[in-house]
């Protein structure tokens, strides 16, 4: 939209005065977001009617994604970016006296997420909008979200996050759109209910603004609440319901902690497939045209209860028969697989999940019926028996998945193979043509044009900036890996990025950290498959070689951690204390100086990334390979130069083959090599233990004294290794982990020479833009019209 600055303060001063009632200079800072927050919906809102108005009259395809997890970041600079008005407002606010930084800073970046998944998400909502898709996110409004992380003697400990303290400025509550959600009670088979427990489902709606394009899509988040003609309630009755939105991910290592997590699951599956077919009965005729004009998308297996919710709808309360209702689901639905961890492949217990759900538990087990039915003549009871929706007194959710939905992806080629030929593959041999890839995607908006300022900027100079809605155009920068001085520019970029991490460490963390140092960055989920082990021995190792040769030049790290581990995982947190133990043996050691800097920066989110991924030199991948499905942090990072140390696992493999694997320090085990190791059953840790002096020296320091402070988890950790013999591998791919770790700090001397891998890198950067794995959705999955990219 176009804005001059003059309105724009005019507006601001107007908004200031109508919700407070007083002059700008008596506000605080979160009133002035507040109050910048309204204007900006309001600048939006005729973009967002326009948008449903023009969905509705041209009866397009709708997508409605759906997503325990959201993680959206702060929206005030995302959705002015998006609306053209960035520039004008931050020229008007400095006008006015204000920083458009610091109050940006005071809206809060909402924890709806772990971390990937849900953040992929919100990258994808963003696409579809940019797109112009007709895309709807589906999602819970938490009232609180993963948690605060704060760490007390090194270790992890969990507060609310509290995010609604001020309300949020972006969303819509309609109670219009509510609708009730049923868990419990009797069901009969005509069907009827009776005694059930009724959930309110209130909707809150929030815009999420496309680019440059009029375009305002909606994410739903929903919120359970006492319905109204629940008069007479007890508060234990309150409480049950008020807990099912409450926190992302509660504790499910008890029986009660899992019937939670499944009530959540249901509720919003419910709610969501609720709304679409009322919304999609007020604009067509006829139900049989829902699989023409709507797609759901299951992101992960959380969301699969909308296959049997949807057959509920279109058998108990459109009349359909099964044979019916069955082909308008599998044509609706879509499933994205997220992970190759066999625990992360949600089951039920059949009891619990039948005393909690019973109609949907009907419909599960005559889908499961008929699946045996259909499939046992053809593949065997074997095979069936081993891909059912049902099994082992097991509600089998990936299962299901797959079973009731036309498509199924994996997130990067390996993953995708490892589907077929491993963790899917019965279902593969039975469905093989559901089965496809859609390698993951990120927000470069986001990602590079808003956190990293400096270098969009010093694109748009070099190439101009049609890469920012075209982000394959970015590869037009290669030629300039000859050109001196446009590589000098590039480091004073990274130099800038490090500047600004660097002096909220100090303010925040009270370290002070170099900037020519090599920032070497590990930011993701704490699991034990994703290695951060790994990289605390290099810590160690570097350590060790300072006190061991103190007069011996060598080159500085900061190592930089960003991570949350889940509640009840015990070992992660374990991992979590020898990080800060370690941070604080070397950061405080007057021999080591600031030669070594370890910075674990607490409570890692969206905001956080946004300051540490344009400052990294070094980014670790370093899962082992198999273990993760693609990765995001990945694409992040090298869209912003940093080159990949990493194994031979998910994306970082396409990342290798996009930039060059030249431009990576790639190492350690192949998926084959792992794989061999299962089959054949003859890993033994304490074999690369007893061969290598270093690595010796290195676990034994857990144990032995060296590391104060850790005689209980420096005794876990040491016998996960050895008496429990290392399950990921750390120990085998030590060595060839050490030695490119050595050769970034031999490689890293030469500024020119990186800086021209760093910009091979950033060119390749975007095949990885999340509005193209988005156009590839929506062309071979949802059959749905979009913007073209060229």
């Amino acid at each position: 939209m176009k804005l001059t600055c003059a309105q724009f303060k005019k507006d601001f001063l107007s908004e200031i005065e109508t919700l407070y009632s007083t002059s700008l200079s008596d506000t605080s800072t979160i009133g002035q977001f507040i109050a910048l927050g309204q204007l900006v919906r309001r600048y939006n809102s005729q973009s967002w009617t326009r948008t449903a108005k023009f969905y509705r009259d041209h009866h397009q395809k709708q997508v409605y994604y759906f997503s325990i997890e959201f993680l959206p970041g702060r929206l005030l600079a995302s959705n002015l970016l998006n609306l053209n008005l960035l520039t004008t407002v931050k020229k008007g606010l400095t006008e006015l006296g204000l920083d458009f930084e610091t109050i940006s800073q005071a809206e809060p970046d909402p924890a709806l997420g772990n971390g990937g998944l849900g953040r992929l998400a919100a990258c994808y909502m963003d696409a579809m909008a940019s797109l112009k898709i007709a895309g709807n996110g589906n999602g819970i409004r938490y009232r609180y979200g993963l948690f605060k992380q704060v760490f007390m003697d090194g270790y992890q400990v969990e507060l609310p996050d509290d995010w609604l303290h001020h309300g949020n400025v972006w969303e819509t509550r309609r109670d219009n759109k509510s609708c009730i959600v049923q868990f419990g009670g009797n069901v009969w088979l005509q069907p009827q209910s009776e005694n059930t427990e009724d959930v309110l489902a209130v909707p809150y709606d929030v815009g999420i603004v496309g680019y440059h394009n009029d375009i305002t899509n909606t994410l739903r988040l929903w919120s359970a609440e006492l319905p109204p003609s629940a008069t007479y309630s007890s508060q234990d009755q309150r409480d049950r319901i008020s807990e099912i939105t409450k926190v992302l991910y509660p504790d499910d290592s008890n029986s009660a902690g899992q019937q939670l997590r499944l009530r959540q699951e249901y509720f919003f599956s419910s709610a969501g497939v609720q709304s679409i077919v009322r919304d999609f009965c007020a604009t067509h005729h006829g139900i049989k045209l829902l699989g023409k004009k709507v797609a759901i998308h299951i992101n992960d297996t959380h969301p699969t209860l909308v296959i049997p919710e949807m057959m509920r709808l279109l058998m108990d309360e459109h009349h359909c028969s099964w044979e019916v209702a069955w082909t308008l689901t599998t044509q609706v639905m879509s499933y994205t697989n997220h992970t190759i961890l066999q625990e992360a492949l949600e089951t039920w217990p059949i009891d619990m999940f039948k005393n909690l759900l019973p109609r949907i538990y009907q419909i599960i087990a005559e889908i499961d019926r008929r699946y045996r039915e259909q499939q046992t003549p053809i593949f065997g009871k074997a095979l069936v028996d081993q891909t059912a929706p049902l099994g082992n007194g097991q509600v089998r959710m990936a299962y299901l998945a797959v079973i009731g939905s036309h498509s199924v992806n994996g997130v990067a080629p390996l993953h995708m193979e490892l589907l077929k030929t491993d963790v899917l593959r019965g279902l593969y041999q039975v469905y093989p043509e559901r089965f496809n890839n859609k390698t993951n995607g990120i927000a470069t908006r986001r990602w590079v044009q808003l956190a990293n300022q400096p270098l969009a900027q010093l694109i748009d100079q070099t190439i101009g900036s049609d890469w920012r809605r075209q982000p394959d155009l970015l590869q037009t920068l290669l030629p300039y890996q000859q050109d001196d001085h446009f590589l000098y520019q590039l480091g004073q970029v990274k130099l800038t990025n490090k500047q600004a991490l660097a002096a909220y460490v100090q303010r925040t963390m009270g370290i002070k950290i170099r900037t020519d140092a090599i920032y070497d960055v590990q930011i993701k989920r704490l699991h034990a498959y994703k290695r951060q082990l790994l990289h605390v021995f290099e810590i160690l190792r570097e350590y060790f070689a300072i006190k061991d040769h103190p007069q011996q030049p060598v080159v500085p790290r900061v190592h930089i951690f960003g991570a949350k581990a889940a509640p009840s995982y015990h070992y992660a947190k374990a991992i979590i204390k020898l990080i800060n133990v370690v941070a604080d043996m070397v950061n405080q050691d007057p021999a080591i100086g600031d030669r070594l800097k370890i910075v674990f920066i607490p409570n890692y989110g969206v905001s956080i990334a946004e300051l540490i991924i344009p400052a990294a030199d070094v980014s670790e991948q370093i899962s082992t390979a198999s273990k993760e499905a693609s990765g995001t942090s990945n694409m992040k990072l090298m869209a912003n130069g940093a080159l990949s140390l990493a194994t031979y696992d998910g994306a970082n493999i396409d990342i290798m083959q996009a930039a060059g694997a030249e431009n990576e320090y790639p190492f350690g085990l192949k998926v084959n090599e792992v794989y061999d190791y299962y089959h054949r059953g003859n890993y033994h840790a304490a074999d690369f233990y007893d061969a290598d002096p270093e690595l010796k020296r290195l676990l034994d320091s857990l144990i032995d004294g060296t590391i104060p402070g850790i005689p209980t988890v420096g005794r876990e950790i040491y016998d996960s290794l050895l008496r429990y013999n290392d399950e990921f591998f750390v120990l085998a791919d030590y060595r060839a982990y050490v030695t490119q770790q050595q050769q970034i700090s031999r490689d890293f001397q030469n500024q020119p020479t990186w800086q021209q891998r760093s910009l091979a890198n950033i060119a390749a950067s975007g095949h990885f833009a999340a509005d193209l794995a988005v156009a590839r959705y929506a062309d071979d999955i949802w059959q749905v019209p979009h913007e073209r990219l060229n």
